[in-house]
């Protein structure tokens, strides 16, 4: 048998969030085997346990699955598109589950793209709160200055705001542009591409190659892959770590 936590079988199954599946234990409205439970530790295993909530048993318990993509230019981060565009679920014709990207990667860029229908991680994955680390290859017109990387590094002022401090490396340097990486955590509409020019540098190319930690390894361009259970275990434990840190910074204050 497979026992998982309660508040954790209720969220798979599409009852609440894993916040609200607890508030429910807590309540009393949950049941396993005829007994309530109100302890958030507690285990069921959903393949031979009743577990009910409110009187009413769960069904149709979802099974969580994650996806990496090498996403090519011209393709779009989203689901559909109006205009008949191909999106990056035109890459993923043979999965059976209904899945959708996490965060954006724009028409113009390169890179991985996870998908998931386990909301709870594309949260994380995705919010600025969390930290997530994203790094890109990205390369700019002409050769930035060190006082130039160091502006990038520090925070950009934009239109919608000013941009999280950032890690900023020279890679290397061409006879008319400049190849660099940028690691970020935020996700603002072509934030990358809108600093570069905020700082007279434009981006001709932008390639994201890790988020948090996924990379691009052994993905050639269009394909994708489904993570095994190894990786879900690691990814998992990352997310718990991640979710650790606006608890860390309320604490702080």
């Amino acid at each position: 048998m497979s026992e998982e936590r309660i508040q954790k079988i209720l969220a798979q199954a599409g009852v609440a969030s894993r916040r609200a599946s607890e508030a429910l234990i807590l309540a009393g409205h949950v049941e396993v085997n005829g007994q309530i439970v109100r302890t958030l530790g507690a285990k069921a295993d959903p393949r031979v346990d009743v577990i009910c909530v409110k009187g009413k048993r769960i069904r149709g318990q979802r099974t969580n699955v994650y996806y990496l993509l090498h996403k090519p230019v011209g393709v779009l981060s989203t689901c559909h598109d109006p205009q008949g565009r191909p999106t990056v679920l035109d890459l993923l014709p043979k999965i059976e589950e209904r899945v959708y990207p996490v965060g954006r990667l724009d028409l113009d860029s390169e890179g991985l793209v996870f998908l998931t229908n386990d909301g709870d991680t594309a949260l994380v994955l995705s919010h600025p709160r969390y930290q997530v680390q994203k790094r890109y290859l990205v390369e700019v017109k002409g050769s930035p200055s060190p006082g130039v990387i160091g502006r990038l590094s520090r925070g950009v002022k934009l239109a919608d705001g000013k941009t999280a401090p950032a890690k900023i490396q020279l890679v290397q340097e061409l006879p008319n542009s400049t190849l660099l990486e940028f690691e970020i955590h935020e996700g603002k509409n072509r934030q990358i591409r809108r600093m570069c020019d905020a700082v007279g540098h434009p981006a001709l190319s932008l390639k994201r190659f890790q988020v948090g930690p996924f990379t691009l390894d052994g993905l050639a361009l269009g394909e994708y892959r489904r993570l095994g259970l190894g990786e879900i275990d690691s990814l998992m434990v990352f997310v718990e770590k991640a979710k650790e840190v606006p608890k860390k910074k309320a604490k702080s204050r």
